[in-house]
């Protein structure tokens, strides 16, 4: 049986997925030098796992890849008005964990694929491989990265979870989309921290989100406290005042994925009471959850942070 790429993306969408997309195994080329130029100027700060060479190279994850399907899945949510005193938590992390949302209906994909062509092999990845799911999303048609680094899509905003599943059979690719952002700079005003050094590159070591998730020191550097403005679990400005991502809520476009809505915990919860979460308590309300990534410490290290910065703050008023 050949198989043809519409019956590919026609299958991912039976699986729920909701944007789906074919690029080329060797389409990355110029975003290979831009990873380079990123690790070389120490961005990933810690993250040791962004150096990993196959990631500049697919053929070192899946040996004979023709081509690469990628998917992605809309996750955004109505957000209530934050309240005095509650902690702020990214959007991603308030419903089920997406490894698992994704991971299952993936793999199946990636297992449908090699029944259709026997002797095919295919490999699937949800954030957990060297794969640089970002370049490959545009590579494939699904979006372009923009200048908050995020892959913006023009239905979702930057508001999706992606997904890969890398293949060793030929399929027709797509058209790699063309960047949108245009003069807009938004997202690089809007950084408390300035981690935006530039268009589409973050540097970790000024970023929320990377300091109150991967950062397992016992404090948070001044700088950081200073511009957290109640953020416990990552940090959703250089989203939020997206015109895509506006956008896309001015048009109603919410997640129709059950798993993705938000924990009744996870809204809005008081910062004095994560800043004194017991570990118990921290494992269940965890449970299947992204954050659990963070660690209780972490999150009452976070939370007593943005406790003491919020006082400060009133003080100085």
């Amino acid at each position: 049986m050949v198989l043809d790429t519409q019956q590919v993306k026609n299958k991912a969408r039976d699986l729920g997925f909701h944007k789906v997309g074919v690029a080329r195994a060797d389409a990355l080329g110029k975003d290979i030098t831009s990873l380079q130029r990123w690790l070389s100027l120490g961005y990933a700060a810690d993250m040791d796992w962004m150096h990993d060479s196959r990631r500049q190279d697919v053929q070192a994850v899946l040996p004979g890849t023709r081509s690469v399907v990628v998917v992605a899945l809309h996750y955004n949510t109505p957000q209530p008005e934050p309240e005095p005193g509650t902690a702020r938590i990214s959007r991603y992390a308030q419903g089920r964990d997406y490894h698992k949302v994704m991971g299952k209906p993936l793999r199946e994909l990636a297992h449908w694929l090699d029944a259709q062509q026997p002797g095919n092999r295919s490999r699937a990845y949800v954030d957990t491989g060297p794969i640089q799911e970002k370049a490959w999303a545009q590579a494939a048609g699904l979006g372009w990265i923009g200048k908050n680094a995020c892959l913006i899509t023009l239905e979702y905003g930057s508001w999706v979870f992606l997904g890969e599943v890398l293949t060793t059979i030929e399929l027709e690719t797509d058209i790699p989309h063309p960047n949108h952002c245009g003069t807009c700079t938004r997202c690089l005003k809007s950084c408390p921290t300035d981690a935006i050094v530039e268009p589409a590159h973050i540097d970790a070591r000024l970023c929320l989100a990377y300091h109150t998730i991967e950062n397992r020191a016992e404090t948070l550097p001044s700088t950081i406290a200073h511009g957290q403005n109640n953020w416990v679990v990552g940090c959703d400005v250089c989203q939020s005042c997206c015109p895509f991502n506006q956008r896309s809520e001015r048009w109603q476009k919410f997640t129709d994925i059950a798993d993705l809505t938000p924990r009744p915990f996870w809204q809005n919860p008081q910062l004095t009471k994560l800043a004194s979460l017991d570990d118990a308590t921290f494992e269940l309300w965890t449970r299947g959850s992204a954050i659990r990534r963070v660690r209780a410490q972490g999150l009452r290290r976070n939370s007593t942070t943005a406790l003491t910065s919020l006082r400060e703050q009133n003080w100085a008023e």
